[in-house]
């Protein structure tokens, strides 16, 4: 089974990608729970820093991940066109223009889902982003290839 697709990477896909690895992260966990606490530490003795704190906490990590998603996808030229995939039996192929990458999958780290995409983590802190709406009735297509060719453990897809 072979499927090709292109796919646009806009400031809100990068956005959502960056919320799910941040999110997901044990400093992302952490920083909330530092937030919350505040809250309800604010919520126990009414002392209006640590309400300031918490809702500075919660606030800030997501307010600095949109700001560096728009200029993410502003400031590298391969977010200014669509990228085109090809999902194989043997991996995973980007291409745009005339560049080309190949990754096997025996080299993937792992593929999760988030509202609106199918991730496939190429190492800890590298992807491929496959936007949903680029997808369209390819995505039941993409989420097989990818959960044929993987070990079931580091895919974490909801359709």
């Amino acid at each position: 089974m072979e499927i090709e697709f292109d796919v646009k990477i806009t400031p809100n896909i990068l956005y959502d990608y960056m919320l799910r690895h941040t999110y997901s992260s044990l400093s992302g966990l952490m920083g909330s729970l530092v937030g919350v606490m505040m809250l309800m530490l604010f919520g126990s003795n009414r002392q209006p820093i640590c309400l300031i704190i918490g809702i500075v906490i919660l606030l800030y990590l997501p307010w600095t991940l949109f700001i560096k998603s728009r200029q993410q996808a502003l400031n590298t030229p391969a977010f200014r066109k669509p990228l085109h995939y090809r999902l194989s039996e043997e991996g995973i192929e980007v291409s745009q223009d005339d560049t080309a990458e190949k990754m096997g999958w025996d080299g993937m780290y792992k593929a999760v889902s988030t509202t609106h995409s199918i991730i496939v983590y190429t190492a800890r802190t590298s992807a491929c982003i496959f936007p949903k709406k680029d997808l369209g009735e390819n995505k039941y297509k993409v989420i097989e290839i990818i959960s044929t060719h993987m070990p079931p453990k580091k895919v974490k897809i909801r359709g």
